[in-house]
């Protein structure tokens, strides 16, 4: 080998090293970037996966709250359909309440002029008869009453009957004329006589003012005429023409005396 090939060798080597030793830092350099990328990239790989597990975390607890909103809601539903039926119930109840308490109102109101009508029942009726006015009590009312419905009937025994209780049980009732009277009547009616002669006779002389007093004469001199004994009845007509002139039981009295022989 020649000094100049020697040489050139040599400066082949030394470049050699020299491009060596400028490659070097470039290579270490190379490396270095590569690590940091990687831990960069697994930095962010990092917070990723821990962003994704806090949005599914985040995720899980909305979800959960929705459950619970919708459990919530369910159960608010249920409570809302729950006070409907309640209310419902309620309207129900208070509409029967209602119709009750209008029956109730009702019955008692029945039953209130139920007892307003019996204590009328017991309580003195003003009557006025013969142009008198007086108290009656219900039944002495009602026992009068009877007595002139068998009258109209013909009924002379139950009219008898009805008016001797009547005297009997009120002696001093209103009806007292009256019932002496028609009493009278009802016996004439069942051909006794004298025992209508006896009635008319306790009117005449209790009531000589009344207007029933001319009538019950008459009526006696009839019965007198019935039991043959002319000569009574002809002395009662008298004693009613004297007495009563003016009646028409008086005109009556004449008549008849015409034809008493």
């Amino acid at each position: 080998m020649t000094k100049r090939a020697f040489r050139l060798d040599r400066f082949a080597a030394a470049a050699g090293l020299a491009l060596a030793a400028l490659a070097a830092p470039s290579a270490h350099a190379g490396l270095f970037d590569d690590d940091e990328a990687r831990r960069a990239i697994l930095d962010i790989r990092q917070r990723i996966d821990q962003n994704n597990q806090k949005q599914t975390e985040a995720n899980a607890r909305l979800s959960e709250q929705v459950e619970q909103l919708k459990r919530s809601l369910l159960d608010l539903n249920n409570q809302l359909e729950q006070l409907r039926a309640e209310n419902a119930k309620l309207r129900g109840t208070d509409e029967q309440l209602a119709r009750d308490l209008s029956e109730l109102q009702r019955k008692q109101k029945d039953i209130q002029s139920g007892v307003d009508d019996r204590m009328r029942r017991f309580e003195p009726q003003k009557v006025t008869l013969d142009g008198k006015e007086f108290s009656a009590e219900v039944d002495e009312k009602k026992q009068y009453d009877d007595a002139m419905e068998a009258l109209r009937r013909s009924d002379f025994q139950a009219t008898a009957n009805g008016l001797s209780t009547l005297r009997k049980r009120w002696p001093t009732s209103g009806y007292g004329e009256s019932a002496l009277f028609w009493l009278g009547n009802a016996q004439y009616g069942l051909r006794q006589y004298r025992e209508a002669i006896t009635s008319f006779r306790s009117l005449v002389s209790s009531n000589p003012d009344s207007p029933k007093a001319p009538e019950a004469m008459l009526a006696i001199a009839n019965c007198q005429a019935e039991l043959k004994d002319t000569k009574s009845a002809r002395r009662t007509i008298d004693e009613l023409l004297k007495t009563y002139p003016k009646s028409e039981a008086a005109q009556a009295g004449r008549e008849r005396l015409a034809t008493l022989k």
